[in-house]
């Protein structure tokens, strides 16, 4: 039943010839920390366009509460924070990977406070600097007590409007990667977008960098915005990119639990602070779960979590934060949240519950963000770097993505080459950008409402694509998927609605399919039919028209070195 999520190249029918053209060097699809951070760099050699889902201001960058993790303290060390990453990443992180992104975490804070960048400071004027969940050192810097995500969203935001050569297209949905051929390893030459004002529009790109942010959206609990639908992954697979570690997605332990009401995260910051998890009889019990207690990988303490409250029957569990004297200064954003609901953090205990947070797995790069397809790059969440192994540690994602996206910036210039052999890299200089036609027959087959099938899909990821996993339910997850796909992925929609709808089902069926492959419990999967680690660590990759997933090393997968 492959061939259902296989068939089709592109979601809509087109004539590239008859739609308008925009050219530049660079085109970056997603605004967060790191498609900003990547534009910034690829602005220094060339024109750089950046699209934007919804307005700015909506991405993850702007949800992040915790804080970016980098060695600036002597009394810290780059290698006590790769050992921390390694740790967390239950012996799948790719060690070169960690001690590159790791190691040039310095220079990205640096840069990140010349653009501007408020940090949270001492009475005495030093950053101040917090300590969240398996880090062995305080090295978490943070802004507004817990709207670091947003503040580094408005200094990128700001610096990349003072590059001339920069503009920003919001509002634009990119639909598909534009390629020569529906063949793998056919050059990437830019994306096919929608605009509400302007329709559809091809931009011819040199260098295409995917920056289209995480996946929580396919889970029903999620501490995400709207926008993270998982189109980065679904884009990446429709033009043939490898698919990395794709059934690791990190489930946040303390998301505020109000019956009726969307999840909102809580901090990993406020347990660095003191703040205990207890069960419903107000007993502490990460006390008997790990040696560092609340702060463990957040895996630890979501699988705790969900042991207890099938333990006890309750709907949630709660943070004791009584121990914070000064919550309110220090995490204003979340006691703002708290009081909406008339909840005192020093008195009353907060109802917290997990929720699907973090994609680990993504689309394969280097270390220079390239993926298997000339011409395309992936950043951030959207990319799979091996940084993280099975199980991202706490406030390493903003790094991430500070180093990630200056890096592929930078290796884009690459792109812009006027020798490459036959043009293969660049589109047409002088001659113009070649023709691509799409033809995609009506459907068929009946129809399902759109609504049903992404409120369903949600559901089924969050029941039994979740914390926990069996075989047998993830079976049933992907006959789920082939029913959904058969009356959903042979529609054209033209609206985004049903675009993301179907890039939510390719991504939710990859995410099942390695889910099911991987046969062992290790970091932030956890199979209750395979309930240990087992003997060899081995990274996966999927690519459209492969009936397998395949053991990759990210060396071999780099398309130039």
């Amino acid at each position: 039943m492959d061939g259902l999520f296989d068939a089709r190249r592109y979601l809509i029918p087109f004539r590239s010839a008859l739609l308008p053209q925009i050219f530049t060097d660079t085109l970056v699809i997603g605004a967060g920390a790191a498609g900003l951070s990547t534009a910034i760099a690829a602005a220094e050699h060339g024109d750089v366009i950046v699209l934007s889902k919804h307005r700015l201001g909506r991405t993850n960058t702007d949800w992040a509460q915790g804080g970016v993790a980098a060695v600036t303290s002597p009394d810290d060390s780059a290698e006590s924070h790769i050992e921390d990453t390694i740790r967390a990443g239950a012996g799948l992180c790719d060690r070169a990977a960690v001690e590159h992104i790791v190691r040039a975490g310095p220079g990205a804070i640096e840069r990140l406070f010349a653009l501007g960048f408020r940090a949270d400071r001492t009475p005495a004027d030093a950053v101040e600097l917090g300590q969240e969940g398996g880090h062995s050192a305080r090295r978490i810097i943070h802004a507004m007590g817990d709207a670091t995500g947003a503040e580094m969203a408005r200094t990128l935001t700001e610096a990349a409007r003072r590059q001339a050569g920069v503009r920003v297209f919001d509002r634009c949905f990119a639909l598909d990667l534009l390629t020569r051929t529906d063949e793998p390893g056919s050059p990437c030459l830019g994306a096919i977008t929608h605009h509400p004002a302007f329709g559809l529009q091809m931009i011819w790109a040199r260098a295409t960098i995917l920056a289209a942010g995480g996946s929580g959206v396919l889970w029903r609990e999620t501490t995400n915005p709207p926008a993270a639908t998982a189109d980065a992954i679904a884009l990446a697979y429709r033009a043939g990119a490898s698919i990395a570690d794709a059934e690791f997605c990190q489930f946040h332990p303390t998301t505020l639990y109000v019956a009726g009401a969307s999840r909102t995260l809580i901090s990993e910051a406020v347990r660095g602070e003191g703040a205990v998890l207890v069960d419903a009889d107000r007993r502490a019990f990460m006390r008997d779960e790990h040696e560092l207690a609340d702060l463990a990988p957040r895996d630890v303490v979501s699988r705790a979590i969900h042991r207890t409250l099938n333990r006890t029957g309750a709907p949630c569990v709660y943070l004791d934060c009584r121990s914070i004297d000064d919550f309110e200064s220090r995490f204003p954003s979340i006691a703002a949240k708290l009081r909406d609901f008339d909840l005192d953090p020093s008195t009353d205990p907060v109802p917290v519950n997990p929720a699907a947070h973090y994609m680990v797995g993504g689309v394969a790069t280097d270390l220079c963000g390239r993926t298997d397809v000339p011409g395309l790059y992936a950043v951030g969440e959207a990319a799979s770097t091996g940084l993280h192994g099975a199980n991202r540690l706490a406030s390493n994602s903003l790094l991430e993505a500070l180093v990630m996206g200056r890096a592929a910036g930078e290796a884009s210039r690459e792109m812009l080459a006027e020798s490459a052999d036959d043009n293969a890299w660049n589109i047409v200089p002088r001659t113009g950008p070649i023709t691509l036609i799409s033809d995609i027959p009506l459907s068929d087959h009946g129809e399902l409402d759109l609504a049903d099938v992404r409120t369903s899909v949600r559901s089924v990821m969050w029941r039994n694509v979740g914390i926990e996993r069996t075989g047998a339910k993830l079976e049933d997850v992907q006959e789920m998927f082939e029913f959904w796909a058969r009356y959903t992925l042979d529609k054209i929609f033209d609206e985004p609605a049903g675009w993301e709808t179907q890039n939510m089902l390719i991504a939710g069926w990859i995410v099942c399919r390695a889910a099911l492959a991987r046969e062992e419990s290790r970091g932030c999967h956890t199979r209750a039919d395979f309930p240990h680690p087992s003997d060899v660590a081995a990274r996966r990759a999927a690519r459209r028209g492969r009936a397998a997933l395949e053991v990759f090393t990210p060396s071999a997968e780099a398309v130039r070195t």
